[in-house]
Order: C-alpha cells, then structure tokens, then sequence
C-alpha cells in the first residue's frame, strides 16, 4: 500500500509538467485496475492501511476522475492560469483521498475524510467562476465542520471504551447519540435530503473540475463511510433505519419534481445527484445483500454520468458563457455530435440499459419492496421524475429557437468529445464485468 501512497506523493513534483501530470494519472488508475477484483476479503497491506473491493473500486475510479479532470481543465494550462498551483492542489487531493479510501483505522479516515475539504475548497475559491464562490465555500466548510465535530466525539468515546481504532475490531454497546454521531458526517456528505443546500451552491459556483470530483468522488465519501462504520453499529441502527429509509426516499421524489424548476443546467444536474444518492442511503439502510450492492452500482454508475453531464454543461458554458436554459437552446443545429453525447448521457441518467445506473437501481429497488412493498410508490414516483428531468434537460438544449443575441458558436473539438466519451465507454462497458462488484457480498 505504502508504494501507492509514496507513488501518488511523487506526483508533486510532476506539476511542471501538465501532461506527464495526467498520463501518470492514467497509469495509475490502469494499475488499481488491474489489481483490483482479486478477492472478497479484506487485504491489510500495513497496520494502518488495506484494501477489499469497494476501496479498490473507488480508488480506480478516483485516479480516472482525476485524469479526466486534468482534461477537462484546458483552459487553466492554455491560458496559464495558476496551472502549476492547480496541479499541486490535485495532488493533495489525490493523496487526501487514497489515505480515505484504504485505511482501516477511524482516526486516519476521519483526518483524511477532512482534509480532502483543503484541495476542494481552494478549487472552488481559486478557479471559480463567480463572486458568488465564497459563499458557495461557506455553506461546502461549515455544513460539513457542523457534522464532523460529533463524528470525531465519537471516534474518541469508542477508543476510550475499547482500546482501538481498528474497524474489525470494534465491539461494544452503541446508544442512540454514539450512533447519531457516527453516521450524521456521512449523511452530510453525501448528502441527504433537508441537508443537501450546500451542494448545488457548491456546484454551481465551482469550475469544471471541482464540480467533477465534487459529483464523482466527495459524495462518495459519504457512502464509503457508512459502508464502514456499520461493520460495528449495524446491530443497533436496524432499529432505526426505518425513518432515514423514509425521508430518503419521499427526499429523492421531491428533489425529482424540484428539478423541473431548474433554470440553470449545473443546479439540475446537482439536484438530481442529490435524488440518486437519496437511492444509494435507501440501499445501504436497508441492510439487505442487495441493497449494498445497488448502493455501491450506483454511486460508481452516478460518478461517471453526472461527472460527464457536468463536463457536457461546461462545454456550452465555455462558448455562450451562460448556464440558463432559456439561453443555450437549439444547440442540435450548431453542435448535432454534442447533441448524440447529450442523449447518451440524460438516457444513463434515467437509468437506461446497459447503464451501471440501471443494474444498481433493480438492486435497490429490489431491496427496498422487500423490506416494505408500501414504498413502491415512492420508488414509482422517482424513477417517474428521473426519467422526466432528463427529457427535460435535453429536449430543452437541443430544441427551440436558438437565442439570437449569441454572436458566435463554435463546434466541439477532439478533446471535448473523447472526454465525455471517456465518461460514457465505462459506464456501459463495466456491466459485463459486473460479477467483480459482487465480491463486496
């Protein structure tokens, strides 16, 4: 583990060169890749550090977010934009979130849990796009400071009774508040419904990469987390897991008939990360076989799509240098092959076939009416709106009258295209192989 850890260190000096940057990013991601899948069980490497398959999933997926951010962000290297502080910024992030994903000890995952706020909350600050980013890092630091400081009370009670940080090793009595204050941190994060109001602010005010790493990898955080901790507090939440399955579920219908009041194309794709991830805390609540594997489908599926409609907002932002709908329409007769990319992408969003989304969500879904068949209609119900908001998105770009007061609108290029593309292929190509993410049973 430590030669990964040393590896992603070294990045640090690879920041003078942008390229070198993302193709050792590449590389990196090909050999988590390659190493992952190996077994069910859980591999310690050192006394801190080890990984199974939902740490290797992650971690591959991070090291391909982080590539395809480093792509995304052409602008910042073609117009010199503190290029050389971005990269060091990204090299934080990816060590940040590499300690998160492969410790077995709370203490360490709850410093590298934080520290990966640092890097996003200088992207937000450094390379946003509107005044407004300041306060969009207010509502991002503080919503998260706010649940933490119980999750590291927590973390000190439980090695005072027991001795050990270990995740395997934890064993004792949990009492409501203990268990409140180990999973409120990761409800936020993720986040959960009536605590989500950082996460469109934070997206909209973000630049590309911040809200690709933001959809793709920091919401997860809160799902790994759970996955986590319920090694040792599942006993106890069964008992409470009823009213948390309830406001996710009625949440995620009600943030899917929000979206289609949506002006701005950033604040719906953001809205309906928050509806998904209701889904995914539904999953993991239910304490069913199925539903941990649907959460984790989809909270890889929802990393690759909602990463590559944000990646697909951008691209028009960057040429009619607005995000409204009522602007940025009729674009299928300027850009038709973005146009292909926008259908593919809002159809993944609705959980079409061959879709990691749509394998996840008959995983979930599965497990949810076995636990109370009553919630097929709050499930109708989102899957109903799901479908409705991505028609809505697209059909609102592509069609109607183009805004006559854009003077110029240029096509897309190679590199745009492959990016989105690069979201696309492994999003539909990865349910072949989806006998490997069945390992976490």
């Amino acid at each position: 583990m430590m030669k990964f850890l040393v590896s992603s260190v070294f990045l640090i000096p690879l920041i003078s060169s942008w390229w070198l940057f993302m193709l050792s990013m590449l590389g990196l991601c090909l050999v988590f890749t390659c190493f992952s899948f190996s077994s069910s069980f859980f591999s310690n490497f050192t006394g801190y550090f080890g990984c199974d398959v939902i740490s290797y999933s992650l971690i591959a997926l991070t090291y391909w977010i982080l590539f395809l951010m480093v792509m995304a962000s052409c602008n910042v290297y073609f117009n010199n934009i503190n290029r050389k502080e971005f990269l060091l910024v990204l090299a934080f992030l990816t060590v940040c979130l590499l300690l998160t994903f492969s410790t077995d000890n709370l203490l360490v995952f709850y410093i590298s849990f934080e520290s990966s706020l640092i890097p996003t909350l200088f992207l937000i600050l450094g390379w946003g796009y509107q005044p407004e980013r300041l306060l969009a890092g207010y509502y991002l630091l503080f919503y998260t400071l706010f649940a933490s400081l119980p999750l590291l009370l927590g973390i000190f009670y439980v090695m005072d009774h027991v001795s050990s940080l270990n995740f395997w090793l934890v064993n004792l009595d949990i009492g409501f508040y203990l268990y409140l204050s180990m999973i409120l941190a990761f409800l936020f994060k993720m986040p959960m419904v009536f605590v989500h109001f950082w996460l469109p602010k934070a997206h909209v005010e973000a630049p590309i990469s911040g809200s690709m790493i933001l959809a793709a990898i920091l919401l997860k955080l809160g799902g790994y987390g759970l996955f986590r901790v319920f090694i040792f507090v599942d006993s106890f939440s069964v008992s409470y897991n009823y009213w948390l399955i309830s406001i996710s579920l009625y949440g995620a219908m009600m943030v899917g008939l929000l979206c289609l009041c949506q002006i701005d194309m950033k604040s719906l794709i953001a809205y309906s990360s928050v509806s998904h991830m209701g889904m995914v805390i539904a999953g993991i609540f239910i304490f069913n076989v199925y539903g941990f594997l649907g959460s984790l489908v989809v909270m890889i599926g929802h990393a690759f799509c909602s990463s590559g409609l944000f990646c697909l907002a951008n691209i028009v932002y960057e040429r009619s240098h607005s995000r409204s709908l009522m602007i940025n329409k009729g674009l299928i007769t300027f850009m038709p092959s973005l146009s292909l990319l926008w259908f593919l992408l809002c159809a993944n969003n609705t959980a079409s076939p061959p879709s990691l989304n749509l394998l996840g969500e008959i995983y979930i879904i599965n497990s949810v009416i076995s636990w109370d068949v009553s919630t097929f209609i709050l499930l109708m119900m989102i899957s109903f709106f799901s479908c409705c908001y991505s028609i809505y998105l697209y059909s609102i770009v592509q069609h109607g009258s183009f805004y006559k007061g854009i003077l110029c609108l240029g096509s897309i290029n190679i590199r745009e295209f492959y990016l989105v593309l690069f979201h696309w292929i492994p999003l539909n190509i990865l349910v072949l192989k989806f006998d490997s993410f069945s390992y976490c049973l």
